[in-house]
């Protein structure tokens, strides 16, 4: 099974580690020191107090590495957008693309059989870039629970976790399905199959949305963003626009807000990645998060005062530190309030 993970940072290094460790052929796409060292040393993954590598081929140019079975983007979406067209030479007649990502995926509206069926999200997708370069019919959905971080280039730890969420968006169990679950068991990690992949990308989404641009804004980390009352009562009334939201599309929401804020809670003094990305000057990724969301509420007429407020907020203070993307002139939005041009 040829493997290829675009994107071999923190999350896409720890998965082709395990994956060429579960005896995938994988091979890497990245960039930068990062890349120059995976050539040079291999893949280093620091977990459970042990230190793995593993080498692998890696490259910037994925002509170099021809078709593949799967290929599994763990780019943020922003970079996932500009990579697309690059894509293609990795994409042969069956190949899937594994979506490992935060937020909402462009191809949401793909096979969801009702009045919004095929949508196109211009929030994470202007121009419909994804929707043309890969095509949604290649798409499994994939979320991710772990925890990773690139501690210094070609080395990763590994924090906590090892769950996946996988799914077809048409909802049916195909085969290419249940080779890339079996994959990720014989790696170590633990999928899980859903029916509908969409209601745990939305159960994941619920706490990005909300705690990581609060802890951007704030600087606090998760136990006291879901502790102190005026960053909870934010928080909540944000999953509860969203929960709205997520209903009228036909979402199941499978636990409640407190008992979701809780959890956070329990992580302890956790520092979400958006405030990791804002300390190192890395760009915010915020149009799946929260744009898209803003997005799916006027779509369904939904009003979202709080997601609103939190969103511009956050997006001024990425405009002036420098670190909120934007896209190219050329790409079109459709909420004026979400479009910048450096």
């Amino acid at each position: 099974m040829k493997i290829c993970i675009y994107g071999a940072g923190a999350i896409g290094g720890y998965m082709g580690l395990l994956l060429k460790a579960g005896g995938a052929d994988v091979s890497l796409v990245a960039r930068g020191e990062h890349l120059a060292a995976i050539k040079e040393n291999g893949v280093k993954l620091l977990i459970d107090g042990a230190e793995k590598t593993a080498r692998m081929p890696a490259t910037d140019n994925p002509a170099e590495l021809g078709p593949q079975d799967f290929v599994i983007i763990a780019l943020k979406s922003h970079q996932a957008w500009e990579a697309a067209e690059h894509m293609k030479p990795l994409l042969g007649a069956n190949t899937a693309v594994v979506t490992a990502q935060n937020g909402v995926p462009w191809w949401y509206f793909h096979g969801l059989p009702g009045q919004y069926e095929n949508l196109r999200l211009e929030s994470v997708d202007p121009g419909e870039r994804q929707w043309r370069a890969i095509g949604p019919e290649r798409v499994i959905g994939c979320t991710v629970y772990p925890a990773t971080e690139v501690v210094s280039p070609g080395v990763i730890k590994h924090v906590y976790g090892n769950a996946f969420g996988l799914g077809e968006p048409n909802r049916k169990e195909t085969e290419r399905l249940k080779r890339l679950a079996e994959a990720f068991e014989k790696a170590g990690m633990k999928p899980r199959v859903y029916p509908e992949i969409r209601n745990d990308i939305w159960l994941k989404l619920w706490g990005n949305l909300c705690f990581n641009p609060i802890s951007a804004i704030t600087r606090g980390t998760l136990d006291i963003i879901a502790s102190d009352p005026g960053t909870r009562m934010v928080a909540r009334n944000m999953m509860a626009e969203a929960e709205r939201i997520g209903r009228r599309l036909g979402v199941h929401f499978r636990v409640d807000i407190e008992r979701r804020i809780n959890g956070a809670a329990n992580v302890g003094a956790h520092r979400t990645s958006m405030l990791q990305d804002l300390d190192r000057g890395r760009p915010l990724e915020l149009d799946a998060l929260l744009s898209a969301v803003q997005e799916m509420g006027r779509i369904v007429d939904l009003d979202t005062p709080y997601i609103d407020t939190v969103l511009a907020l956050t997006q001024q203070m990425g405009r002036i530190a420098g670190v909120y993307p934007t896209f190219p002139e050329s790409a079109t939005r459709t909420d004026a309030e979400t479009t910048v041009v450096d």
